[in-house]
């Protein structure tokens, strides 16, 4: 699993790499700045990538002295790190495109950028297709992050071939207009990465229908009287479930060992669940 991660966090640099360095170059070479504010589009899912690709292997190793739980924080201060820089881009993208607005400086008509844009969206495609089925296979927050980041690359240059399109009809207008568009969209997406990965950080608790799927699947547990006390928080991607379970007081030790070892199994099995701690308590 931590192979296939990894290959697709692979697929994103190399992929994007790729991507930048021809939108940018054609970008530059047709004064278009909607090619170029999808260049740069490009190099924050660079960066994103490579941070991807460290997160998943950091967050793969095991628990040690120094992390006793883990390294699953890993990913999502990966996520805020790549919110961060999204945001930025976003901002600088802004300012340029309307300082070329209030300049209405021309781009140079052409074919290439067209094609460049459109063939974007080809490979972009078939990056988002393999990796969002890694990320579903794995259940790789880090990767299903990356396969969304693929999607909406996909819709921003969408937005940039109009505006390419439009600038070589004649309205040259539309080429700053579609940076600022692009511009906003990055913002709007480092936003959302970032709110998503802070909430993972500071141990938010799950929806209260997972906290039910726990209850009910403790109680399910053959001897266990009742469920009460139950508490969860996110430690990186994945989730921490302390509960509390009753049980007869009669019973032997052994048995009610068994029995909270049992309702630790179930709720361990339920997704995103990484540790359960159970507790029991005698009536």
């Amino acid at each position: 699993m931590k192979k296939i991660a990894k290959r697709a966090a692979l697929l994103g640099i190399f992929g994007n790499s790729f991507l930048f360095t021809i939108k940018i170059l054609v970008g530059f070479l047709f004064n278009s700045l909607a090619l170029i504010s999808d260049a740069f589009n490009s190099l924050t899912d660079i960066i994103a990538s490579v941070i991807v690709y460290i997160s998943v292997k950091v967050s793969s190793k095991g628990a040690d002295k120094k992390h006793p739980f883990g390294h699953d924080r890993a990913e999502p201060i990966a996520g805020l790190i790549v919110a961060i820089f999204t945001g930025i881009l976003g901002f600088e993208l802004m300012n340029i495109a309307f300082s070329r607005l209030l300049t209405s400086s021309q781009i140079i008509k052409g074919f290439l950028p067209m094609f460049i844009l459109a063939l974007t969206m080809v490979i972009k495609f078939g990056m988002y297709s393999y990796t969002i089925k890694v990320g579903k296979k794995i259940k790789s927050t880090a990767i299903l992050a990356s396969a969304a980041d693929h999607k909406n690359d996909i819709l921003v240059s969408f937005s940039a071939l109009i505006g390419v399109i439009g600038a070589n009809l004649g309205y040259y207008f539309l080429d700053s207009l579609v940076a600022v568009t692009i511009g906003f969209w990055i913002i709007k997406v480092g936003y959302d990465i970032g709110a998503k990965n802070v909430r993972f950080l500071i141990g938010e608790a799950p929806d209260k229908e997972l906290m039910k799927k726990i209850k009910k699947e403790a109680f399910s547990v053959k001897g266990v009287k009742g469920v009460h006390g139950a508490k969860a928080h996110y430690v990186g991607v994945l989730l921490h479930v302390n509960i509390h379970i009753t049980l007869d007081k009669k019973i032997s030790l052994e048995k009610a060992h068994t029995i909270g070892k049992k309702v630790k199994e179930k709720v361990k099995r339920l997704e995103d669940i990484s540790e359960a701690f159970v507790h029991i308590d005698p009536v």
